[in-house]
């Protein structure tokens, strides 16, 4: 079993507009801030293309090459071609190097089972997950709500960073 699977893995669950990209952009530095290394799982599902046609990773890779790794002295990325099937988490969890991370942060695979934050904007009406997710551990709000779980302002991501290193790693951990 690869060693990132035993990481600390914290999703984000929402609807569709709920600001999940734009609330991790702003966690990640205050994370980074705490000494955490952090890396990331964003799942789509559209199909998208990292090379670009006419360069040669994208022809090499096109030309059946999987993996294709395209490095640089500044950064690093592996492309693999998928048979087509839903991705699976643990799968994706695979692809890190545990020994440099503290913590995977995830956006996407809200119907597999690991601990998630739920985000809620009220103006969106939309039901909150929690009731059909057991998994999920806190939520993220821009209304205050009566829940058992932990509420957490969706405004204040130092809020939420402090949760997630105070209360979520330190139960990870120990």
């Amino acid at each position: 079993m690869n060693a990132a699977l035993s990481l600390p893995v914290l999703g984000f669950s929402a609807n569709s507009g709920t600001g999940k990209t734009t609330l991790i952009s702003l966690l990640i530095p205050l994370l980074k801030e705490r000494g955490l290394q952090v890396g990331l799982i964003k799942h789509s599902h559209h199909n998208f293309e990292t090379d670009q046609p006419g360069k040669d990773s994208y022809r090499l890779r096109k030309a059946g090459a999987s993996p294709v790794l395209l490095v640089s002295k500044y950064r690093r990325a592996i492309i693999t071609e998928l048979p087509g099937d839903e991705p699976k988490l643990e799968d994706q969890l695979a692809c890190f190097p545990a020994d440099s991370l503290d913590l995977i942060i995830v956006e996407g695979f809200k119907h597999e089972s690991f601990p998630k934050i739920e985000l809620h904007r009220a103006e969106l009406n939309a039901p909150l997950l929690f009731r059909h997710d057991p998994s999920i551990i806190a939520i993220a709000s821009d209304t205050p709500l009566s829940t058992p779980l932990p509420c957490l302002d969706l405004n204040k991501p130092e809020e939420v960073a402090d949760f997630i290193y105070n209360e979520f790693l330190s139960n990870e951990n120990g």
